[in-house]
């Protein structure tokens, strides 16, 4: 990874708009010079650019994830801005097919249009590709459901000579190419599963952490979709539990013009929490500005309330702020062992942190390369803030990067859109068909078109 003396890269705060080079979305990681990029109008000049690169071939998107999945190495190489590649391409009764680099939240206001959805819950942040979502692994909360790549029924996709091949649910070699890290080609089409859009009333509490290790199960269980978020210090944790809405809440919903609709009922459980949670963000991160987006992502839990909207309207409501975000997936039948683990460990050290750890449980993938590969999930997530002038809390990244090595040595498996040191991985050990992935690149890609070194370092 790209790290620093304390793990993690420093932030530029200030990019001259005539840089010559170009950022990821963060502004922490360098990814290619200008001169590389570029944008195609359609799939056929996308073949073209593909097949007459005589180098590394990769596909910016919306450039959320890490620079190591994205970077090129050298002025040969070919960075691709498929900007213009979007949109709503078919439907039929139960699919639709949208362009490759579709934003997930135009993905989410089409569907909404057409009273449709995603049978999976949305990730936090809708500014990812769809392509780029399903390639690292996005994914929700709720075991009847997994990664957002499990919906995906067909994809189409450009190999390095610039053929296009489909792949089709069920097809062979359909699980690699579900969640394949940009390493098996580009894709252009993807067809999805939707059913009607059903609406759901999120019920939100408050809860002491001493149970928290039997609770994540009965949470879970009870409803289609739960989410957590774990204050370790005050011992506390926040629940989002969303059910079906009843008839009642659906009606107040339309007359609502289909906006969320709160109930009158405020909570302040977790106020005094927040504000001691927001006293060492702003100690680490020395933004002064009370309205400041790190600020906002936590405020929220203050005098909070239950709420009845779209799947969408409840879960998709992350703040992209640039952070430094782990997430380490643990086989859901020992989250509540390892969430006994870690309350032992932060009773003996007494870490420091300034945002809550993130519960997120799913069901069983069927993406090879998914930290859920055929098991529930239980994922951990854990976040440092940038600091205003692009540095990182020395303690908050301790924490992350003690906890990382407490679920590495469990098992964990990390989410690959997200920071992680692969040193702590042992590959081929952690997934059951990495072999069988390896083999699938070497078909696709037998130059290694679409590796960088990232990929070269990780498969071979």
């Amino acid at each position: 990874m790209e790290q620093t003396q304390h793990g993690y890269p420093r932030r530029t705060v200030q990019i001259n708009e005539n840089e010559p080079q170009v950022w990821n979305w963060a502004q922490n990681a360098l990814l290619g010079h200008r001169d590389t990029v570029r944008r195609p109008s359609n799939e056929a000049q996308l073949q073209k650019i593909i097949a007459a690169s005589p180098a590394t071939v990769k596909v910016m998107g919306s450039r959320m994830s890490t620079g190591t999945l994205l970077r090129i190495e050298t002025d040969r190489d070919t960075l691709i801005d498929p900007g213009e590649l979007t949109g709503l391409l078919a439907t039929t009764a139960d699919t639709a097919t949208f362009a490759a680099a579709t934003p997930l939240h135009e993905v989410y206001r089409i569907l909404s249009g057409m009273e449709r959805m995603l049978p999976c819950s949305p990730g936090v942040i809708d500014l990812q590709t769809l392509a780029g979502a399903i390639a690292t692994g996005t994914h929700g909360q709720g075991l009847g459901q997994s990664a957002l790549a499990d919906e995906v029924l067909r994809i189409r996709l450009i190999r390095a000579d610039g053929e296009i091949v489909e792949f089709n649910h069920g097809d062979p070699w359909f699980g690699a190419v579900q969640l394949a890290l940009g390493a098996l080609g580009v894709m252009t089409e993807i067809t999805l599963r939707t059913w009607p859009t059903r609406l759901y009333t999120c019920e939100k509490s408050a809860s002491n952490a001493q149970t928290l290790s039997a609770d994540i199960y009965d949470w879970n269980e009870q409803v289609p979709f739960s989410k957590a978020w774990w204050f370790p210090a005050e011992n506390q944790v926040h629940v989002w539990r969303a059910r079906e809405a009843n008839s009642h809440e659906r009606t107040l919903y339309r007359l609502n013009q289909c906006q969320p609709v709160e109930q009158n009922r405020r909570d302040s459980t977790l106020n005094a929490t927040v504000d001691d949670t927001l006293r060492h963000m702003e100690n680490d991160t020395k933004i002064k500005e009370k309205e400041g987006k790190p600020y906002q992502t936590v405020n929220r839990f203050k005098d909070f309330s239950d709420v009845t909207g779209d799947i969408n309207q409840l879960f998709c409501r992350g703040i992209a702020t640039p952070q430094i975000n782990i997430e380490i997936g643990i086989p859901m039948h020992r989250a509540g062992q390892i969430i006994e683990k870690m309350q032992r460990w932060h009773t003996a050290s007494n870490p420091h942190m300034h945002y809550p750890i993130i519960l997120r449980c799913t069901g069983p993938s069927g993406a090879w390369l998914s930290p859920a590969y055929r098991q529930a999930t239980c994922f951990f997530g854990f976040v440092v803030y940038y600091a205003e002038d692009g540095t990182l809390s020395p303690a908050g990244i301790h924490f992350i990067n003690e906890a990382e090595k407490l679920l590495a040595q469990e098992g964990g498996r990390p989410h690959w859109g997200k920071y992680f040191n692969p040193d702590l991985y042992r590959w081929s050990a952690l997934y059951p068909q990495w072999e069988d992935f390896r083999r699938v690149r070497t078909s696709l890609d037998p130059s290694g078109k679409f590796a960088n070194k990232f990929i070269n370092a990780i498969f071979d």
